[in-house]
């Protein structure tokens, strides 16, 4: 990272940073150009290793990838804020992020319902009674992280 001034090195802040975002990008192989879309996720944190839980229709275009090739990259940005000097003639943004790679597994069946309640406490909603007559109809994944960094510029 060429800023080391503003590199987050501590897993415990990296993980505080995804805890405060709302979206996270995956990118998937497809060829010629990275295959990037947005989601809604869920996070835990399990014998020290960050998982990532999606979902999404039974099919599509990212599963179909993701059987290809189940290596992915992601990312997700928080606490944007323009910063302004108006007497220096300059402005930049405050933010947080954190990027990483990792390979998605795609839930069985059985363990669907738990990888659901986990994108629903990512929201605030740990308790929320979702129809489970949904889970035949939604595919659930995970992506395994296996490496991340952060960053963060905080001005005022």
């Amino acid at each position: 990272m060429r800023r080391t001034d503003r590199e987050v090195t501590a897993k415990e802040d990296m993980i505080a940073i995804m805890e405060k975002c709302d979206v996270c990008r995956i990118a998937l192989n497809n060829g010629d150009y990275p295959y990037i879309l947005p989601l809604n996720f869920g996070m835990e944190v399990k014998d020290g290793k960050v998982e990532l839980y999606f979902h999404g229709a039974m099919e599509g275009m990212k599963y179909d990838l993701i059987q290809k090739d189940n290596r992915a990259s992601f990312e997700m940005d928080c606490e944007h804020r323009l910063v302004t000097e108006i007497e220096r003639g300059s402005c930049t943004m405050a933010y947080e992020s954190v990027i990483g790679q990792g390979h998605i597994e795609v839930l069985s069946d059985s363990e669907k319902y738990e990888g659901l309640c986990i994108l629903m406490k990512h929201y605030h909603q740990e308790d929320f009674p979702f129809d489970q007559a949904v889970i035949p109809k939604t595919k659930v994944f995970k992506l395994v992280v296996e490496h991340m960094t952060g960053k963060r510029r905080v001005k005022s």
